[in-house]
């Protein structure tokens, strides 16, 4: 495999692998959008809820009650999801980094290396099947949330959209499958 491959299939994965972990750690999943003049600005995440006030910078976050507690299903799904495509990617980041032409472990063995880098391909693809199941099944689950309140004509008062975190996740989600047809192909 040449070393120009390896190396842009290094760097997708390591910022690919960034964007997840960010997604899967940041609060704006969700962030109010409503049109009106708010003097606060609203974010849901899998972990916590916040709101900053807008005047003053102030920020205040409501931890959920338990990891354990009842939660919603799209949180336990996304959370899940995102947690083991965190740990897949990073799987597959530390055997890509073993397998590269360029580092002297293994170097006596090119054959090793090369599956090193197509089991590390394999790995990120899983893991970018998994965060990317993981951000649309929330985006999905968020919209037909919002699509039933409003066809029963039930205002809520605030208006959600999907937030920069939902985002990244999908954007590094991609990455580590881009990584992956690199590696495997």
């Amino acid at each position: 495999m040449s070393s120009a491959l390896q190396m842009t299939a290094f760097g997708l994965t390591l910022l690919s692998t960034l964007f997840l972990l960010l997604a899967t750690c940041t609060d704006c999943w969700m962030v109010n959008a409503d049109d009106s003049l708010e003097v606060s600005h609203k974010c849901r995440g899998l972990w916590r809820e916040c709101v900053t006030n807008m005047q003053d910078g102030v920020r205040t976050c409501d931890q959920y009650d338990s990891i354990l507690a009842d939660h919603p299903v799209k949180i336990v799904v996304t959370r899940t999801l995102m947690i083991t495509a965190d740990l897949l990617a990073g799987l597959a980041l530390a055997t890509l980094v073993l397998g590269l032409d360029c580092i002297k472990f293994l170097k006596e063995d090119p054959c090793v290396k090369l599956r090193m880098c197509y089991g590390a391909g394999v790995t990120l693809g899983i893991g970018s099947i998994l965060g990317l199941v993981g951000s649309v099944w929330y985006v999905v689950d968020v919209y037909v949330e919002r699509a039933t309140l409003v066809s029963h004509n039930i205002f809520l008062g605030v208006h959600y959209d999907f937030g920069w975190s939902c985002w990244l996740g999908m954007a590094g989600s991609t990455g580590c499958f881009v990584a992956s047809v690199l590696l495997t192909c």
